[in-house]
């Protein structure tokens, strides 16, 4: 059998890459939750769950609870596919996603926008969907969780960040109907890479993680 080309060997894999992106109260979990409820039995479509070093909690994603130490040799080991720190804690995803990629499915995730440069140098085939929604929108949210108050939300939401330069993104303004923005959701998920109409440049800084 020949060898394959070096053609072959950079071009990226057929799967659709997509990642969520977007400021804490913004209701990302929603959407990808309503998503994968409705997208269930179609196996083209993969909804990885995350590795955290926190624990399960029913009031939160579902999500594999480890201990730093397990995390350590997890990442050492090479088991994930992307992974980065927030809030004093550190989040994963598993290396699994290489080959639902490969098989050609699309895959959707939850992330930091600190991996985002990291992913489209894995698989260049990859989608960014910011959810954001108006300040007070994000600040009732944010209360109602009962971690902080309204002086500590009010600086989370102070610090702003951007998607890295020449990121293009599909923009959802989850402030209103849920339903609406999961009917959004689900068209830029369902697009192939590079297309639908609401992709664009981010034209300003957005409420960090």
């Amino acid at each position: 059998m020949p060898a394959p080309s070096k053609a072959a060997l950079s071009k990226p894999a057929g799967g659709h890459l997509v990642l969520v992106v977007g400021p804490s109260g913004a209701g990302k979990d929603s959407l990808i939750d309503s998503a994968r409820r409705r997208l269930a039995g179609d196996e083209g479509y993969v909804f990885p769950r995350r590795i955290i070093t926190r624990t399960s909690d029913p009031a939160s994603e579902a999500h594999e609870s480890v201990e730093d130490a397990e995390f350590d040799s997890l990442k050492d080991g090479g088991a994930f596919f992307l992974h980065w720190g927030a809030h004093s804690l550190r989040y994963a995803l598993p290396a699994s996603i290489a080959g639902h990629l490969a098989a050609g499915a699309t895959v959707i995730a939850n992330v930091s926008r600190a991996v985002i440069a990291e992913a489209l140098d894995k698989h260049p085939k990859t989608t960014v969907v910011l959810v954001t929604a108006p300040q007070a929108v994000l600040e009732e949210r944010l209360l109602a969780r009962g971690r902080e108050d309204l002086a500590a939300v009010r600086r989370r939401l102070s610090r702003t960040a951007v998607l890295p330069a020449g990121i293009r993104a599909v923009t959802i303004v989850n402030g209103g109907s849920l339903e609406k923005a999961v009917g959004q959701f689900l068209d830029a998920v369902s697009q192939p890479h590079g297309d639908g109409a609401d992709a664009a440049a981010v034209p300003a800084p957005y409420a960090t993680e």
